[in-house]
C-alpha cells in the first residue's frame, strides 16, 4: 500500500505528542531517541524500535535541507511515507517498505509512534544547523578551515581502515594580493567567489572542497589516486583560467596554482598536507597556473 506523503504537524503546547505516549513501548523508543543528535542514528534506532510492531524490510529517510539520504534493508514494492515537520519546520521523510501492503491498523500505529521521532529530529536538525554554520565560509559557502581540520582525520582514519586511496589538491589563486591592491577587496570577493564557483562544478558528488585561507582552497577526493587527482586539478585550473571576470570597467584573468598528493602509508596528517602544500608551491614558484605533484 502506497500511502501519500502526509505532513505530520504537531501542535506547539505538546498536547498532541503528550497524549500520544502512554505505553512502555513509547516510553522505551523516546528514550532510545535521546541518545543522538545524527540524524541516520535516529532512523536505524526508530526503525529497530518499532519493527516488532510494524515490521518492514527497509527504511529511506531524505532530508532536502542537508542534503541527505539515509537507506537501509531490502526495497520492495509496498511502502508508506511521510513528509515530517512540527511547527512549520520541514524534517525531512521517512519512507518504510516490505513485501506485502501495510494495514490500516498498522499505519494509525506508526502516525502514533513516529510522535516519538519528531522531537529528536527537530533537536538533530537544531544542531545540524549550527554545525553547518560553524563550519561554513559566508562568503564562498564553501567548508571552511575548521570543518577540513575535522573532516581529513576522519577521511584518513577512514582510507586506512578501508584500504582505499584519498588525494588531496591544494588550490592557490595567483597573484591574488594584486587584485586586492588594484581593484579593491569587494572585486577580490567575486574573484573568490567566481574560483570557488569553477571548483564546484568539476566535482564529483563524493569529492568535498573548503576554503582554509585568503585565497586558498582544498579538494578532498576518496578512492582516487595521483593520476585520478591530477586529471582533476587539470580540469580545475583549466576550468579557473578559460573564465574571464568582468568587474566595473576591468577585465580580469583569473589562474590558480595547484599542488596534489595521494596519503601514504606512513602519513601523519601533518605530512600528508605539507606535502600538497609544498607541491603548491613549487607550482608558484615554477610560474603559476600549473599543476605540480608530489
Amino acid at each position: 500500500m502506497q500511502k501519500t506523503s502526509a505532513n505530520l504537524a504537531i501542535v506547539s503546547n505538546n498536547t498532541f505528542e503528550a497524549s500520544k505516549v502512554v505505553n512502555l513501548h513509547h516510553y522505551d523508543i523516546s528514550s532510545a531517541l535521546q541518545t543522538t543528535l545524527e540524524f541516520n542514528e535516529l532512523i536505524a534506532i526508530f526503525s529497530h524500535k518499532i519493527d516488532s510492531m510494524i515490521p518492514h524490510s527497509a527504511y529511506v529517510y531524505t532530508n532536502a535541507e542537508f542534503g541527505l539520504e539515509v537507506k537501509s534493508g531490502v526495497f520492495t514494492k509496498h511502502s508508506c511515507s511521510y513528509a515530517l515537520k512540527v511547527e512549520q519546520q520541514q524534517l525531512g521523510e521517512l519512507t518504510l517498505m516490505r513485501n506485502c501492503r501495510f494495514t490500516e491498523a498498522e499505519i494509525k500505529l506508526l502516525e502514533t509512534l513516529l510522535c516519538c521521532l519528531i522531537y529528536p529530529l527537530k533537536n538533530a536538525t537544531l544542531y545540524q544547523q549550527a554545525l553547518k554554520l560553524a563550519y561554513t565560509d559566508p562568503l564562498t559557502q564553501m567548508n571552511n578551515r575548521a570543518s577540513f581540520n575535522d573532516t581529513l582525520k576522519r577521511e584518513i582514519n577512514l582510507a586506512v581502515r578501508q584500504a582505499k586511496a584519498l588525494s588531496i589538491i591544494f588550490v592557490d589563486i595567483d597573484n591574488f594580493k594584486a587584485i586586492n591592491d588594484s581593484y579593491g577587496h569587494e572585486c577580490g570577493d567575486v574573484a573568490l567567489s567566481s574560483v570557488a564557483k569553477r571548483i564546484k562544478e568539476n566535482l564529483r558528488s563524493s569529492d568535498i572542497v573548503f576554503r582554509v585561507g585568503g585565497e586558498e582552497f582544498v579538494v578532498l577526493l576518496s578512492d582516487t589516486y595521483l593520476d585520478g587527482a591530477k586529471f582533476l586539478a587539470e580540469r580545475i585550473r583549466k576550468s579557473i583560467e578559460l573564465h574571464t571576470l568582468s568587474y566595473d570597467m576591468a577585465v580580469i584573468k583569473l589562474t590558480a596554482s595547484m599542488g596534489v598528493s595521494v596519503l601514504h602509508s606512513d602519513d601523519t596528517v601533518d605530512t600528508f598536507v605539507k606535502r600538497a602544500d609544498g607541491a603548491m608551491y613549487k607550482a608558484k614558484h615554477n610560474g603559476r597556473n600549473q599543476v605540480m605533484a608530489a
